[in-house]
């Protein structure tokens, strides 16, 4: 039995025993595309003052629904991916902050079901371009020369083409299924050129070259897209992580100076421009009607208190810090979600919402059941797609920062574990003063800015707070089972 086999005969199986799958889904295709270091400010759909121009996203808003309270399970990058594709916290995995390096091994533990395999498991194909960032194979530093497995193939896709791990990470190669296209056979001295147009020195794969990666796999997203039209009857599951825009800052030539936010809003203007290629290529393929389109960010914009002194454009909007941080700014996203028919155009939703949510919420979508030992950390958000919900789907959510910082939220209240960012912006972290404050309590209707810390004004909360977030740690899951 091959390594593809294997994983759909897991999922299968796995969810088999869990219970026998309810009424027949509709399976519609699910497009689920994932900027990285996108802000919650940065699309005009969330920020009438962006002075950044995102048609694509506006119209992507105005046909279906955004959410307001959608929010990242990390406020980095490696964590996100893992909750997203796993449907788990991913400080419940063996990297407990930070991020992976481009030559990690693989983080998603063997035999772990995710989105795509247990899409597999009802009928999908599944394709992925783009940012991996989840590590390959299990040397300790990867070996590119050898196949790459474990992988995106042994974790449930069919076909992946894009690269590593983040863009300013070395080695820059892009892979293919199982291999690298070309060997890191070069080197890059790196850039620390203005701000933003930075990637680390390393090995480089002779003909690779940064500002060429975004286009490159939007490309290939849309051929995709084309390819399943010939074959309709198979429902299609694609995932699309941008590798922008997330340092280094490459617009091409054509976006250059079409924005008023510098080399950054050109960059997320281009970003714009490929989601709306996608889009495109959906509608003259004819699927967009039966397709399930998400947008998010994986976390909160790298736009830091200079940028913003220098452009009139707050890529976070009003929300506190920036990507990293356990402060909002570092886990607010955008959300917007489009499926014609059923999910109602021009809406809004307050619902409270994590990336952890994808699984249980395709799964409902396509009436599969999800075992107990899955997706711990997942709700289904069906129901506020289409306005359903009389009461909240989560009751809480926990964040978590660059720093290994933890934050429980539940309803207006926010409780954050120690003081500080957790995360880039300073202060990082902040010893206690003797008879001050040992953590963060912040009411966010009342101070949506996080500027008054009720820590030892509401002891009472604090207390319920951390012994639910305690509790959440110790037993393994948040999802009811």
């Amino acid at each position: 039995m091959n390594r593809r086999t294997f994983c759909r005969t897991l999922a299968t199986s796995a969810a088999m025993a869990a219970s026998p799958l309810r009424a027949a889904p509709e399976r519609p295709n699910i497009v689920y595309v994932l900027a990285d270091d996108l802000g919650w400010g940065d699309l005009q759909c969330y920020n009438p003052l962006s002075a950044i121009h995102t048609p694509n996203a506006n119209r992507l808003a105005s046909e279906g629904m955004r959410f307001a309270d959608m929010h990242s399970s990390s406020a980095v990058c490696t964590p996100s991916r893992y909750s997203i594709l796993t449907g788990r916290y991913c400080w419940r995995s063996s990297l407990k902050k930070g991020v992976l390096n481009g030559d990690s091994p693989n983080l998603i533990e063997p035999g772990r079901l995710t989105v795509p395999a247990l899409l597999q498991s009802a009928g999908y194909r599944t394709a992925g371009f783009g940012k991996w960032h989840l590590g390959l194979r299990n040397d300790p530093s990867t070996d590119f020369s050898q196949p790459l497995h474990p992988g995106p193939l042994d974790h449930g896709f069919d076909h992946y083409f894009g690269i590593p791990a983040s863009l300013d990470m070395a080695p820059y190669l892009y892979i293919e299924d199982d291999h690298a296209v070309e060997l890191p056979a070069s080197s890059t001295p790196g850039s620390k050129d203005p701000r933003g147009v930075f990637w680390r020195a390393g090995a480089c794969a002779p003909h690779f070259k940064h500002e060429e990666v975004l286009p490159a796999i939007t490309g290939k997203a849309v051929e995709y897209i084309q390819q399943r039209a010939r074959q309709a009857a198979q429902p299609f599951f694609l995932y699309l992580p941008f590798t922008g825009p997330h340092t280094p800052w490459l617009p091409l030539a054509k976006y250059r100076n079409q924005s008023k936010a510098g080399t950054y809003g050109d960059f997320v203007t281009e970003i714009d421009d490929m989601l709306g290629n996608v889009m495109r290529a959906l509608d003259e393929t004819g699927q967009a009607k039966n397709t399930l389109f998400l947008f998010a960010s994986d976390n909160g914009a790298d736009w830091k208190p200079e940028d913003q002194a220098r452009y009139a454009h707050r890529a976070n909007a009003d929300w506190r810090g920036e990507k990293a941080d356990i402060w909002e700014a570092g886990h607010r996203i955008p959300f917007l979600v489009r499926w014609p028919g059923r999910v109602r155009a021009n809406t809004v939703s307050k619902e409270l919402g994590s990336l952890t949510d994808l699984m249980a919420t395709v799964a409902a979508v396509t009436g599969s059941a999800l075992p107990a030992n899955a997706a711990e950390d997942s709700f289904n958000l069906l129901p506020a797609f289409f306005e359903q919900n009389r009461k909240p789907i989560r009751d809480h959510i926990v964040m978590h920062s660059n720093g290994g910082m933890f934050s429980l939220r539940q309803g207006n209240w926010k409780l954050e574990e120690g003081l500080g960012s957790g995360g880039f912006s300073p202060p990082q972290t902040v010893e206690p003063a003797e008879g001050g404050p040992k953590g963060q309590l912040y009411d966010l209707q009342n101070d949506p800015g996080e500027l008054h810390n009720l820590y030892q004004a509401r002891p009472e909360v604090v207390d319920r707070l951390a012994t639910l977030l305690e509790r959440y740690r110790q037993q393994g899951h948040t999802r009811p089972m």
